[in-house]
C-alpha cells in the first residue's frame, strides 16, 4: 500500500485546499480542511478584499465526516477578479483569487486531466510540478479532473488531501470541475445502477461496493462546489446527484454523470469471457448485449440534455464532459498481448444508451471532453453514418496505471493522406461506427521513463469563440509546453470547426440565410415529424445551415432564444 498517513498540521495550516465555481451569479466554494481537534471551532468564513478590507461574504459549518466546508454566495459580481481567503478560528488562513467571467476572451483554455495514479511503479510518486508550471504559463481558465483523482479504494479522505497538496496550487485560482469515478468512490469499474448495493467482486452487477455514506463523502468532497444539480434528488443509499451545467466565458458545460445511472453487466448480457464485463469472443453477436433494460445516462439526464442543447442563453459554444467516451476506444489492454474485443466499462455498451446519449448533444453542436481510458484519443462518433454526430477527445492519464492501446486489426477507411492504419472509419467492438483521427499508444514494453513510455500527459483545450473553433493538444509530462521545441503526442494538436460537431457526409447545404441580429439563435426543425435537429449560436448575421437531403424544414432564429419563423418551407439546395 502507498503511504497515505495523514500530516499532522499546526492549527494555522489546518485548511487543505479549496475548489469552486461561479455560474449565473452564484459562487460555490469547498474548502477541504485537515482533521480538526475537539477543542477547534466548527465554523469557517469566506472572505474578500473590498475597498482595501477584508469583508466576509459566508459563514458556514464544518462537516465532520470528510472535514469540508461548503460556501455559498449569490449575487456574486463575476464581472471583476476577487481576493478571497477561508478563515478558520484565530490563526488558519487558506487564500486565492475568484476569477472574472472571461465573456471578453476570445479563446477559452480548458486543462484537462485523468487518472491521478499514485503507485511509483507507475511513475504515480513523481512530482505534479511540471504540470502546476505548464498551467500557470498557459494561465488555463477552467481545470476539468474527469476521474480517478483519487486511487485508494478504502482512504479517499487522505488520497484527496494528497490530491489537494499536489494541485491546490492552480486550483484555487481558478474553477474547477471533478467529476469522481470508479476508484475515487472505491472499486475498479463502476456501474452506479442508480446506488444499488454491489455484491460481485469488480462490481459488474451494478451499483457500489463501498457503503452509501462513503459515496456521499467523496461526492460531497469532489462537487460540493459545483452548481446546483439540474434535477435535485436522492437515488439508492441516500447518495445525491451532481449533473447540471456551468456556463463561463460564453461556453455552456454540460457536466454528466455518465456512471451513476449505468447497468451493471452481469446476470443480463450472455457472458463472453472470463469477466461478465469483458467480451473475448470476436465471433459474438453485438446486439445480443445491446439488452432493452440496459441504461447509460437514464430518463432524467437525457431529458436534461434535452434543455441543454436549446438552451443559447449566454452562451456562444457548447461542451459535454463526462468520465469517459461514448465508445469502445480501445483494443488492447493491460499489456501488449492483452487483446480485449469489448469492454463493457466503456460507454460503447448498451449501444442504443450511447446513441441516445450522441443523438442529444449532437443537436447542441457539442464537443465532448473525457477522459478514464488511460488512452489519448481523437474520436469522431457515428450513429447511423460515420461521422454523423460530435467528436470527442479522451485525455491521457497524469500517471498511467493500467495500459491501454488503440490498435485496430483491419485499417481504418477513408484515412486522412498519410494517416496511421489506425486512424479512419471503424467499428468498435460493440459495432459502433466510430472514427479514429489519433491515439497515443504506449511503448509495447515501457520501459525507463516510467510517464512517458505509458504515454502519460493531459490534454489542453482552446475554444475560440470567435471563429467556433476547437483546438485539442496532447502533451506528455515533463516538458515546457511554451517551448517552441516541446513536441505533442502523435496525430496532436487537431482543430475542428464547432459545426463539424453535426454535419453528417449525406446531408447537403441550403442557401445563406440573413438575420435581423447579430450572433442569433438559429434553430432547424424537420417539417414531417416536427422534430428539432439542432438548436445553434451562429457568429455574425447571416448562416448558411447544412440539412439532410430531400426534405423541407423550418428554419427559426431570434437574438436568445428561436422565437421567429425565418422560413417554413427551407431545403438543401447543393
Amino acid at each position: 500500500r502507498v503511504d497515505l498517513a495523514i500530516p499532522e498540521v499546526g492549527r494555522k495550516d489546518v485548511i487543505c485546499f479549496a475548489l469552486y465555481t461561479v455560474h449565473n451569479q452564484t459562487l460555490k466554494l469547498t474548502a477541504q480542511f485537515y482533521p480538526l481537534k475537539d477543542d477547534d471551532a466548527r465554523v469557517a468564513s469566506l472572505e474578500i478584499l473590498k475597498d482595501g478590507n477584508w469583508t466576509e461574504v459566508a459563514r458556514t459549518k464544518v462537516i465532520e465526516q470528510g472535514w469540508t466546508a461548503p460556501f455559498r454566495v449569490e449575487k456574486w459580481n463575476d464581472g471583476q477578479a476577487w481576493q478571497y481567503r477561508v478563515r478558520h478560528g484565530e490563526r488558519a488562513l487558506y487564500d486565492g483569487i475568484i476569477r472574472k467571467n472571461p465573456t471578453e476572451k476570445e479563446e477559452v483554455i480548458v486543462a484537462g486531466f485523468t487518472g491521478n495514479s499514485i503507485r511509483p511503479a507507475h511513475g504515480g510518486d513523481i512530482s505534479r510540478q511540471d504540470i502546476i508550471e505548464n498551467i500557470q504559463r498557459i494561465d488555463a481558465d477552467v481545470l476539468f479532473f474527469s476521474g480517478d483523482q483519487v486511487y485508494d479504494h478504502k482512504r479517499h479522505y487522505a488520497a484527496w488531501l494528497k490530491f489537494g497538496r499536489d494541485f491546490g496550487e492552480i486550483i484555487k485560482d481558478r474553477p474547477t470541475i471533478c467529476l469522481p469515478d470508479d476508484h475515487d468512490v472505491g472499486q475498479p469499474n463502476l456501474w452506479g445502477e442508480s446506488g444499488k448495493i454491489s455484491t460481485l467482486q469488480g462490481a459488474s452487477d451494478g451499483g457500489y461496493s463501498q457503503p452509501g455514506k462513503y459515496v456521499q463523502e467523496v461526492e460531497r468532497a469532489q462537487t460540493s462546489h459545483l452548481p446546483d444539480p439540474a434535477d435535485p434528488h436522492q437515488i439508492g443509499q441516500g447518495i445525491g446527484v451532481y449533473f447540471t451545467n456551468l456556463k463561463w466565458g460564453n461556453i455552456d458545460f454540460a457536466i454528466l454523470e455518465d456512471r451513476k445511472f449505468k447497468t451493471g453487466p452481469a446476470g443480463r448480457v450472455p457472458k463472453q469471457g472470463p469477466r461478465p464485463d469483458h467480451i473475448r469472443n470476436p465471433e459474438y453477436d453485438p446486439k445480443s448485449v445491446d439488452i432493452k433494460e440496459a441504461i447509460l445516462l437514464g430518463k432524467r439526464q437525457l431529458a436534461f440534455l434535452d434543455a441543454w442543447v436549446h438552451d443559447w442563453h449566454d452562451a456562444k459554444m457548447k461542451v459535454a464532459l463526462s468520465q469517459t467516451i461514448f465508445c469502445g476506444g480501445a483494443h488492447v489492454h493491460g499489456s501488449a498481448n492483452g487483446r480485449l474485443h469489448a469492454d463493457m466499462d466503456s460507454n460503447g455498451w448498451p449501444q442504443s444508451g450511447r446513441n441516445r446519449a450522441i443523438h442529444a448533444l449532437r443537436r447542441g453542436f457539442a464537443f465532448h471532453l473525457a477522459g478514464d481510458q488511460h488512452l489519448a484519443t481523437i474520436f469522431q462518433y457515428g450513429i447511423d453514418e460515420h461521422r454523423d454526430s460530435i467528436w470527442s477527445f479522451c485525455v491521457p492519464s497524469i500517471a498511467n496505471l493500467y495500459l491501454r492501446w488503440w490498435d485496430p486489426l483491419e485499417a481504418g477507411s477513408n484515412r486522412e493522406d498519410g494517416a496511421p492504419e489506425y486512424t479512419g472509419d471503424h467499428l468498435d467492438g460493440f459495432a459502433n461506427k466510430v472514427t479514429n483521427f489519433a491515439a497515443a499508444n504506449p511503448e509495447k514494453r515501457p520501459a525507463g521513463n516510467l510517464l512517458n513510455t505509458r504515454s502519460a500527459g493531459y490534454g489542453i483545450v482552446r475554444i475560440n469563440t470567435k471563429n467556433r473553433e476547437i483546438t485539442m493538444e496532447c502533451w506528455p509530462r515533463n516538458v515546457d509546453i511554451t517551448s517552441g521545441n516541446a513536441k505533442q503526442y502523435p496525430g496532436w494538436p487537431r482543430t475542428i470547426s464547432q459545426f463539424d460537431n453535426y454535419q453528417p457526409p449525406s446531408w447537403g447545404e441550403m442557401k445563406e440565410y440573413q438575420f435581423d441580429h447579430v450572433n442569433p439563435v438559429i434553430q432547424l426543425i424537420d417539417n414531417a415529424n416536427n422534430e428539432i435537429l439542432y438548436t445553434v449560436r451562429v457568429e455574425g448575421s447571416s448562416f448558411t445551415p447544412y440539412a439532410p437531403r430531400n426534405k423541407e424544414f423550418t428554419i427559426k432564429a431570434g437574438k436568445d432564444s428561436p422565437d421567429r419563423v425565418v422560413t417554413a418551407n427551407a431545403t438543401v439546395e447543393k
